[in-house]
């Protein structure tokens, strides 16, 4: 086993560091404030290849691995986790998507432009009664021969007001069950398409939710993704990847805590010396350290699996699950070592806090990774 980053590794954490330091840190207390979508931040993470980070050169991405890709997410996160979950999905749902299961036509039209960062991606499987159930879709795609007509309605949709395309997942024959499910890439514009209003959410506040209304949608044949009936796989293989850029985020949250909670404890004074110098805080950044590091070793494995072409189903279930809990926990100190100074604004932990809590509900809960976990523990 070597732990350490390669020249190159190294080389990608510190252009993602560098970045959320210069572009992402000076508007993120007015963003998280306004609910405000970095368009512009968006388009330059496009210019530096994070949209597209293991798509393949010949289709525009940055043809890197998934250790680059945890290594980015964490800088950002660290600052910015609205940007960062754009970056995710954008990665992890819609460019592996379409890559992985998609036509050359699909991906010559459209991954071409996701990668590059000209076009933003939504994937879109949650429901109103239809979220850790995935196989409960209500969304319908009804096969009319030379197309399909979606009707239903889709819930919490990352970038739903600003992406180019979306990928929908429907169901084609209830009396399949997952097996009748197909998955559609459907773009802006479409007649019959409808975004509904900004979610006014807890935190990642200045990524742009929305509930999505599909009405009489023509999507054409050659918009189905894969096979009829493998929606559901496709889903499923997405989300497995999608839970190491969700991992990665809840790490990069938590460490961006720890540095400025650390930082804090050293400059503030009680007792006549430095915080950080009684044993109460002494011994909370001690185990926050201590955790950060024990979650990053298991994102890291879940994305050197995937790197080495091994089932990462259970490793990237691991990382979100244990990532995500020591983000929620540690935020939470890292606004106790502040004291009041944490309750404001200025001091950022406050908001990561709050950006912390949706790591363990997003692209399934901290429930469905156990059930994810158990399930193949059981079967061994």
């Amino acid at each position: 086993m070597d732990f350490n980053l390669s020249e190159e590794h190294k080389m990608i954490r510190d252009a993602a560091r560098d970045f959320a330091q210069t572009e992402l840190l000076s508007g993120v207390i007015e963003r998280d404030e306004t609910q405000h979508f970095p368009k512009e931040l968006v388009k330059k993470m496009g210019d530096l290849g994070f949209l597209g980070v293991m798509v393949d050169p010949k289709y525009g991405g940055s043809g890197m691995d998934a250790i680059s890709y945890v290594l980015i997410m964490e800088e950002l996160s660290k600052i910015d986790a609205s940007a960062s979950v754009i970056v995710s999905v954008n990665n992890s749902l819609v460019c592996y998507g379409l890559e992985a299961f998609g036509t050359e036509e699909q991906k010559q039209k459209y991954l071409t432009k996701l990668a590059t960062g000209e076009f933003v991606g939504a994937f879109c499987l949650s429901e109103p009664e239809a979220g850790s159930d995935a196989t409960s879709q209500k969304t319908t795609a009804i096969d009319k021969g030379d197309h399909y007509l979606i009707n239903g309605t889709k819930n919490w949709i990352t970038n739903g007001g600003r992406a180019d395309v979306y990928l929908v997942i429907a169901q084609t024959d209830k009396d399949k069950g997952s097996h009748g499910i197909n998955a559609f890439i459907i773009e802006k514009g479409m007649d019959g398409f409808h975004v509904g209003p900004k979610e006014n959410k807890l935190g990642i506040r200045g990524s742009d939710t929305h509930t999505l209304q599909f009405n009489d949608v023509k999507v054409p044949k050659e918009n189905r993704i894969g096979d009829d009936g493998s929606g559901f796989r496709f889903a499923m293989k997405t989300l497995s990847g999608g839970r190491i850029g969700i991992a990665a985020q809840a790490l990069g949250i938590a460490s961006g805590a720890y540095e400025l909670a650390l930082k804090y404890s050293k400059e503030r004074k009680a007792f006549g010396t430095e915080i950080c110098n009684h044993q109460a805080i002494a011994f909370k950044l001690a185990d926050m350290y201590t955790e950060i590091e024990a979650a990053r070793h298991l994102v890291m494995k879940a994305a050197w699996d995937k790197d080495q072409g091994n089932n990462y189903d259970v490793s990237s279930a691991m990382a979100k699950l244990y990532a995500s809990k020591v983000a929620m926990e540690h935020t939470v100190e890292a606004v106790q070592i502040h004291g009041g100074n944490g309750f404001v604004k200025d001091y950022h932990v406050e908001r990561l806090m709050r950006d912390a809590k949706i790591t363990q509900i997003y692209e399934g809960t901290s429930e469905i990774q156990k059930i994810v976990i158990s399930r193949s523990l059981i079967k061994q």
